[in-house]
């Protein structure tokens, strides 16, 4: 290692000396499901404290509207939690974002609750890899940087939202507004059980698409009704032959049908695609815009489509690349083989590239069997990756960017 490296490196290994473990293992044991906004209002709190060690600005930001599909069609708003920002020296001439989510998939009635130490160095709980590990590596790394002779060359926002779980619909103008003029975004996702990062990802887009028929007898006057759940089924069929590399289409549920002597008028298709670039995000818009009007005059009834494509494709591009770069560079000088891959998956990291940010999203722990009871969390990563974030956003510092 260089000379002038070395008072770095030496605070960078006071990583051991966080309370790391302590604090994720404290957040994971409180539910915060999307939904469960009680919650959620307490580990903002919890965080709230937590991140204003740092010297700046925390505030929690109220979240913006979301609108949702019920299963009768009715389209109506639904509450999401408050999202915490900090801001530290923001007159700083390099900049960067980091991100993360306080929300879980798991609501306040799941069974998952409890914490279970696997063996060794492994724990079992909700929420402890993705993210609340996270979380606390992305808190434990500012703390070192703090206590670095470059903390005064670099600023930073931290964005941690509520929603991310459910597509972040109440925080992407947050986030589009804090990437702008950053150098680099760091988010938290946890990595692989071997420290994969992920490279490319695809994009994804969901909707809910409500058809609205006329009831009819299905004795007496069948002829006289539009039948929507048909419709609904003729589009589903349609919009699973628009599948192919490069494009997953997922219909995924009809709601709607009724008793059986009637013709059924209304009928909501739940779809989601998963398109690789942007140019498969424009093809697949263009061919459901289309599918709506056709399906629509075949059946004789309305066609409303409501969603979008939320999170855009996240190529790698050469910016991407220096950060990815830096990234391994570092974990090189702390003895680690950085790797990544491509992947199918979509996080908030898909919103910031698409600011023209470059972005690592898998800067959390290492851990797996994310979304299911068998969550897990490899404890020894909690320290290895404070001190990975922290050297890299040193690393930045020092350079004045990438």
């Amino acid at each position: 290692m260089k000379p002038e490296s070395f008072p770095v490196r030496r605070i960078v290994e006071r990583a051991t000396d966080l309370p790391l473990l302590p604090r994720t293992v404290q957040w994971a044991k409180i539910n915060s499901g999307t939904a469960n906004l009680d919650g959620l209002a307490t580990v903002a709190q919890m965080l709230a404290d937590a991140f204003s060690a740092l010297p700046g600005e925390t505030h929690l930001v109220d979240p913006e509207p979301v609108e949702t599909v019920r299963a009768d069609g009715s389209v109506v708003l639904v509450q999401r939690g408050q999202h915490l920002v900090t801001s530290v020296r923001p007159e700083a001439p390099v900049r960067i974002l980091l991100t993360g989510h306080m929300d879980t998939v798991f609501a306040s009635d799941h069974p998952f609750q409890q914490i279970t130490d696997l063996e060794n160095g492994i724990l079992n709980g909700p929420g402890l890899a993705d993210m609340k590990g996270g979380l606390s590596v992305m808190l434990g790394a500012l703390q070192l940087l703090e206590e670095s002779d470059v903390a005064s060359r670099i600023g930073y926002d931290v964005m941690i939202n509520s929603d991310e779980e459910v597509g972040s619909g109440s925080s992407a103008s947050l986030i589009k507004q804090l990437a702008k003029g950053k150098t680099a975004a760091l988010t938290y996702e946890p990595a692989l059980p071997d420290g994969t990062l992920a490279g490319e990802r695809g994009g994804s887009g969901n909707f809910s698409i409500i058809f609205t028929g006329k009831s009819a007898h299905a004795g007496r006057n069948p002829d006289e009704g539009r039948n929507a759940l048909i419709a609904a089924a003729d589009m589903a069929l349609q919009l699973k032959a628009l599948h192919r590399e490069g494009l997953s289409v997922n219909p995924a549920k009809i709601d709607g049908g009724g008793p059986n002597n009637s013709v059924p008028d209304q009928a909501i298709l739940r779809v989601n695609f998963r398109p690789k670039t942007l140019e498969d995000q424009a093809l697949a818009q263009k061919a459901l815009d289309q599918m709506v009007t056709d399906i629509a005059k075949l059946h004789d009834l309305g066609v409303h489509c409501h969603g979008g494509f939320g999170r855009p494709p996240k190529p790698i591009d050469p910016q991407a690349q220096k950060l990815f770069g830096l990234v391994r560079q570092c974990g090189a000088e702390l003895g680690l083989d950085i790797n990544w891959r491509d992947t199918g998956g979509v996080c908030d990291g898909n919103n910031i590239a698409a600011c023209g940010i470059p972005v690592v999203d898998t800067m959390g722990v290492r851990g797996g069997a994310i979304h299911s009871s068998d969550e897990f969390l490899i404890t020894e990563s909690l320290v290895e990756r404070t001190q990975l974030s922290a050297l890299t956003i040193m690393r930045i510092a020092e350079r004045g960017g990438l």
